[in-house]
């Protein structure tokens, strides 16, 4: 469970479900069986046996991002329960994914970049700082 194991986020995800079907643990099998199946979709577009970590972690960023709307949506309307099991799915998607750099660090990233381009246009430092730290950094901390 947890960080993915030696053969990366796609193995550890197809083991954890392998786990979770033994366990009878049926909420974490059924958020477990949506990321197995965003990833199993992209492993037929790209023509491949096994997604590697650095497709993977696009893939589950979004599907993050879409638990959160999600869970806002749900909880502006008073779904609570299902925000509830939004929630858990956020979580079990989490757990996969690497973590993202604290406020001081992004603040340092944007700083050096201003410094290095002197860029004083909000998009194009953006742009800049997502090409080099689009797997480390949150875009939303970073506009702040």
């Amino acid at each position: 469970e947890g960080a993915a194991p030696a053969g990366g986020i796609f193995v550890g995800i197809n083991d954890a479900v392998k786990v979770a079907m033994k366990a009878r643990d049926s909420e974490r099998l059924s958020a477990l069986r949506g990321i197995k199946s965003a990833l199993q979709a992209a492993t037929k577009v790209a023509n491949v046996e096994v997604l590697p970590d650095e497709d993977c972690i696009p893939i589950l960023r979004k599907l993050a991002k879409q638990r959160a709307e999600s869970i806002e949506a749900f909880s502006e309307a008073g779904r609570d329960e299902m925000a509830d099991g939004e929630r858990f799915e956020l979580s079990i998607i989490e757990e996969y994914l690497p973590s993202l750099a604290d406020e001081a660090t992004t603040r340092k990233w944007i700083e050096e970049a201003v410094a290095e381009s002197g860029a004083d246009n909000a998009g194009k430092l953006m742009g800049m700082l997502m090409k080099n730290h689009k797997d480390e950094m949150d875009g939303a901390l970073a506009k702040k």
